[in-house]
């Protein structure tokens, strides 16, 4: 079962984000159980596809399954990076 994630994880990280989504979400679904850690590699697949709106929403999930999830750290740095944004810079 969880044997799969750590191959999930190596797809995100070469940039496969769209096959890492896909089986993630299968995964979720088989073993929603488990799915914590899951809701954690999805949301760095949505960051490193730059849909924070959907990293964020994973991040929130994997917290409310684990409190203790990595999700935990990876919303707070998204956070910062969000609030870090100056929108006035492209009112020029």
């Amino acid at each position: 079962m969880t044997e799969q994630l750590p191959d999930i994880k190596k797809q995100i990280e070469q940039g496969d984000t769209e096959a890492a989504i896909n089986a993630l979400t299968n995964f979720i679904t088989a073993h929603p159980e488990q799915s914590d850690e899951a809701y954690y590699l999805l949301g760095n697949a949505y960051r490193k596809k730059g849909d924070w709106q959907n990293a964020l929403n994973n991040y929130l999930e994997a917290i409310e399954r684990n409190s203790e999830s990595p999700a935990v750290q990876a919303r707070k740095m998204l956070m910062d990076i969000l609030n870090f944004y100056n929108k006035d810079m492209f009112n020029q």
